[in-house]
C-alpha cells in the first residue's frame, strides 16, 4: 500500500509554528486535558506490561506516562521534530497513521491521540482507525481523540476574540463545515460531533463503543482566567473544573460542551 501524504500545511505547522511538547504542560487547559485523558484510559487499559502503540504521539507527553506505568511504548509521527524528541522517551519512528508498519494483531492497545484532528475527509479518519484495529489484537483496546465540533467557541471566547469580525466569520464557518483549512492560527483540522465519532469507531470495525469529553463542560474557563489575568487560575479552580468534568460523565447531552471528545472500543475477539 503506498504511503498517504499529510497535508503539508500540518508538517509545517508543527515543525516551524508551534511547540506540541508543551501543549499539554505549559498551560491550565492543557494540564487540565492531560490528566484527563490519563484518567480516562487507565480505566480501560490492560494490566502492565502490555504494548501500546501510539500512533500520532507527538513528542511522548502520553507515552511518558505510559512508560512510567509499566507499558511497552513505540511511538509513531509524521513529524521529524517530534520523533526526535519522543526517541528520550520510547522508541519512536516516522509514520501515518493511515498507513502503519506494523503487523497484524501485535499490539494490545493503540491509541490515536491526535491523527484526527488534521484528518478533514472521513475515509481518512476511517483508514485510520482501521489501521489501529488491524494491528490491534483481537480484544485489544483502540482510544482515539478528537476536536468537539464547537470547541473553537469556547477557545475564541475565552480567548476574548470571538466578537471581533474576522474570528466570527471564520468560526461561523467551522460550525458550518467542521473543517479549517489552516489559513492562519491553526493548522488544517477537523471538528468532530460526539456522534460522529462513535459512528466512525463502528464503521472501522470496533466494539463496545464509548465516547467520553476530556475538559468537561467548564475547561474553558480555565483558559480565560489565564487569558484575561496573565496568571494560572487557582487551584481550587482548577480542582472543580476537574471535578466538573467527572461529574458530567453521566449525560451525553453534555458532550457538546467539551473542548475533546475520547472514542475507546475493542477489536473484535
Amino acid at each position: 500500500m503506498a504511503s498517504p501524504e499529510l497535508a503539508p500545511e500540518v508538517i509545517t505547522f508543527y515543525t516551524r509554528l508551534f511547540d506540541e511538547g508543551g501543549r499539554l504542560t505549559s498551560s491550565a487547559d492543557g494540564r487540565l486535558e492531560l490528566l484527563r485523558t490519563r484518567e480516562l484510559l487507565r480505566r480501560f487499559l490492560p494490566e502492565a506490561p502490555a504494548r501500546v502503540l501510539d500512533v500520532g504521539g507527538g513528542t511522548g507527553v502520553h507515552a511518558r506516562w505510559l512508560v512510567a506505568d509499566g507499558y511497552e511504548v513505540r511511538l509513531v509521527d509524521p513529524v521529524v521534530r517530534h520523533v526526535e524528541q519522543a526517541r528520550d522517551i520510547c522508541p519512536a519512528d516516522l509514520g501515518d497513521a493511515r498507513s502503519l508498519d506494523a503487523k497484524d494483531s501485535s499490539y494490545d492497545v493503540v491509541t490515536l491521540l491526535g491523527p484526527l484532528y488534521h484528518l478533514p475527509e472521513r475515509e481518512d479518519r476511517l483508514r485510520a482507525l482501521r489501521e489501529a484495529v488491524r494491528v490491534a489484537r483481537p480484544g485489544g483496546l483502540v482510544a482515539a481523540a478528537a476536536i468537539n465540533r464547537y470547541s473553537s467557541l469556547f477557545e475564541h471566547t475565552a480567548l476574548a476574540q470571538l466578537h471581533t469580525q474576522r474570528l466570527r466569520d471564520s468560526i461561523t464557518d467551522i460550525l458550518a463545515t467542521a473543517t479549517y483549512d489552516g489559513r492562519r492560527g491553526f493548522t488544517v483540522s477537523y471538528f468532530h460531533r460526539a456522534e460522529e465519532l462513535a459512528a466512525e469507531a463502528r464503521a472501522a470495525g470496533l466494539r463496545d463503543v464509548q465516547v467520553f469529553g476530556i475538559e468537561g463542560p467548564t475547561g474553558s474557563l480555565l483558559k480565560a482566567v489565564e487569558t484575561s489575568t496573565g496568571a494560572p487560575p487557582s487551584e481550587d479552580l482548577f480542582q472543580s473544573a476537574l471535578t466538573a468534568a467527572r461529574l458530567a460523565e453521566p449525560y451525553p447531552e453534555l458532550l457538546a460542551a467539551n473542548s475533546h471528545l475520547l472514542v475507546v472500543g475493542h477489536t473484535p475477539v
